[in-house]
Formats: structure tokens, sequence, C-alpha cells
């Protein structure tokens, strides 16, 4: 069970990281109306920080030369991968409406 909680960790992140961006997305269009540019700013810092989450992850688990002990790893890459990849958009250029 350890073993695949730790294979978790990246798409659960990355889903919390969704989840948070697009709700923020969603707060400042409904609250505003607009995505000006310090809203902008706080979608990126919001993209940015949990792009970070990653990096202790990465960092803690171990490197092996088992492919299936590997794949916590691969989870952690995937997830950092679709981060970046699907919140670019909302992050970047999106706009209300």
């Amino acid at each position: 069970m350890k073993w695949l909680g730790a294979v978790l960790i990246g798409p659960s992140l990355w889903f919390a990281i969704f989840l948070g961006v697009y709700g923020l997305h969603g707060l400042i269009c409904g609250q505003w109306g607009t995505v000006d540019t310090g809203a902008r700013a706080v979608l990126i810092a919001a993209w940015a920080v949990g792009g970070a989450l990653f990096l202790p992850f990465l960092h803690f688990l171990p490197v092996t030369q088992t492919r299936g002990i590997d794949l916590p790893r691969a989870g952690l890459w995937f997830g950092l991968g679709a981060t970046v990849f699907t919140l670019f958009p909302v992050a970047i250029t999106s706009s209300c409406g």
C-alpha cells in the first residue's frame, strides 16, 4: 500500500493544483469579471508554487534501478508535466467569458 500511495502522489498533487488554479480563476472572473494584470500575476504565482511543490518529492524519493520501484518518480514527473501543460492556458492566456 505504501508503494501505491507513492505512485499516486504525482497525479494527486496535479489534481489539487488543477482545482486550486481553476478555482482561483473562477473566483477572479466571478468577482471582477476580467483578468487584469494583478489577477494574472496571482494566477501565475499559484501555478509556479504548485509546480514547485513537486520538487521536494522528487528530491526525497529514492532513485532505484528496478522499474517497479521507479514508478513513484515517474508519476511525479508525469504530474509535473501535466501541471505545466494543462495550467499554462488558464495562467497565461485565458480571460473571462
